[in-house]
């Protein structure tokens, strides 16, 4: 049986090395060392105390430095009885959960302000690029967009598959394509497919097709300036990054460049910070909003 439960976060606020996601009875602490592990589980449990409450379990998920070091996050408290899933709930939405499924868990919850937005623009027809769980995918089905999830991952597209049927959406109009997408996106251009949206969130660092890496910091601005080739009049593009390294003003800047050299012009949209979230553990946004 699944819990279903509306996603919160929260800071620990002593302890600026980690923090908690509560999604209802279940926790999953991040950490960057042990001993902010264990001063972050000493309050969480005073937190507890303090609110007659009682979590189901507990997750530790370890911060590596470097992805080789990144493992799925490891119970720490609580029943360790099968299966370590849940279903949680998004502004009526639904999405799955799995603590043993990898380093990340299946939705990341600081997205939730740029989903309600493209949910609210209701595009005709989204491109979601490095789609994991299809979360983004589902938030433009609901208003009836066509959609295109792409994401090197079988499983994870399987699993965004599995969002769909959650929120009861058929999949008659919606493809899943495990590709790189950095060689999708000039094949695309070749055929003349535009969208009106394309959600643009990669990874800090990954390997695709034939061992071909992909490091933010030099390759946000070709991976954009393809996306805009593609992009019809008047779409909107999400350039979102969880890279510390890179600010909101390098994203508005790699976006101005992008825009000049693809010679289109559009105007820039950030959705308020969430209050549930601190900024400096929330990924940093932007929307380009084409003319």
């Amino acid at each position: 049986m699944f819990h279903e439960t509306r996603t919160t976060a929260h800071r620990l606020a002593s302890s600026p090395e980690a923090w908690i996601e509560r999604f209802g009875e279940d926790v999953l602490l991040s950490y960057k060392h042990d001993a902010a592990r264990d001063v972050a589980l000493g309050e969480l449990q005073a937190w507890e105390a303090s609110n007659g409450l009682r979590f189901r379990r507990v997750f530790g998920k370890f911060l590596a430095r470097h992805n080789d070091e990144r493992a799925a996050p490891l119970l720490i408290a609580g029943t360790p009885a099968p299966p370590l899933t849940a279903v949680v709930q998004e502004n009526g939405l639904s999405f799955g959960l799995d603590f043993a499924a990898g380093y990340s868990a299946g939705l990341f919850i600081d997205q939730r302000a740029n989903r309600a937005f493209l949910r609210h623009a209701a595009p005709k027809r989204l491109l979601n690029t490095f789609a994991y769980t299809c979360a983004f995918s589902v938030a433009a089905a609901i208003s009836g967009a066509e959609s295109w999830s792409i994401d090197l991952s079988k499983k994870s597209l399987s699993r965004g598959r599995e969002n769909f049927a959650r929120n009861n959406l058929p999949l008659e109009s919606h493809r899943f394509i495990a590709d790189d997408v950095h060689e999708l996106l000039p094949r695309l251009a070749r055929r003349g497919e535009l969208f009106d949206a394309i959600v643009l969130d990669p990874p800090t660092f990954s390997r695709g097709n034939d061992g071909r890496r992909f490091q933010i910091e030099g390759d946000l601005e070709p991976l954009l300036i393809a996306a805009l080739g593609i992009a019809a009049p008047k779409a909107i593009v999400l350039i979102s990054t969880n890279c510390t390294r890179l600010s909101q003003r390098d994203l508005e800047r790699t976006a101005r460049y992008a825009l000049k050299l693809t010679r289109r012009a559009g105007d820039f949209h950030r959705e308020p910070a969430l209050l549930d979230i601190p900024t400096e553990f929330a990924s940093r946004t932007l929307w380009l909003v084409l003319k």
